[in-house]
């Protein structure tokens, strides 16, 4: 069973369809005893960063994220805003964020280029380590990317996938059973998919 943690902020509907077009239970909640009784868990969202900190704090969430982290070790996947909220902080906000994974949230800098902010649309992704989060995934894998800012990790150890947009950056991060990423699994049809399939099946 997935939790799919709710703090007001996300595209919760869309990752419960696919969920269940892959075959797995999956419950939308904010109650955590509820949510304690899944095996792991996505953490949607979308928006600014200290909305989805503010949103996890007023919800009591953020202990229990850390909690089912760290302690439980249950797998935990980060999607657009969720995963920034994996790392230390974003660069253009106050709040802090769950600090699961080393890296921080950052702008894109793109005034010597062409390239318009926010990085939206179809992009290909490169791995750059085996993870079971991309067991089996072969060919030119392409996502779904709306977004202004990335992670910038202090370590390419937790660098899971890198895509290019004026400049390499981290499109994936994981660290153990933590994992996120900046492209979202549910508007990128099969590619999507096999992803979340992994995510149940392999994580």
């Amino acid at each position: 069973m997935v939790g799919i943690i709710d703090y007001g902020l996300g595209n919760l509907g869309s990752i419960q369809n696919m969920l269940k077009v892959i075959g797995e239970k999956s419950v939308i909640s904010s109650d955590i005893d509820t949510l304690e009784n899944c095996d792991r868990y996505i953490l949607p969202g979308v928006g600014a960063f200290d909305a989805g900190m503010s949103r996890l704090a007023e919800k009591g969430l953020i202990d229990f994220v850390k909690k089912i982290a760290d302690v439980d070790k249950k797998p935990i996947l980060g999607i657009c805003l969720g995963m920034q909220l994996l790392g230390r902080r974003s660069d253009a906000r106050e709040l802090n964020g769950l600090n699961l994974i080393p890296f921080e949230t950052v702008r894109f800098e793109l005034d010597h280029t062409d390239l318009k902010i926010p990085h939206m649309g179809w992009d290909v992704v490169e791995f750059k380590q085996d993870h079971p989060l991309v067991k089996n995934l072969t060919g030119q894998q392409r996502f779904y990317f709306v977004h202004s800012y990335h992670a910038k990790c202090d370590s390419a150890e937790n660098v899971l996938m890198a895509c290019d947009y004026g400049y390499e950056f981290a499109a994936s991060v994981c660290k153990d059973n933590v994992m996120g990423v900046q492209f979202h699994p549910e508007k990128s049809h099969d590619f999507g998919m096999a992803l979340l399939k992994n995510f149940v099946e392999e994580c």
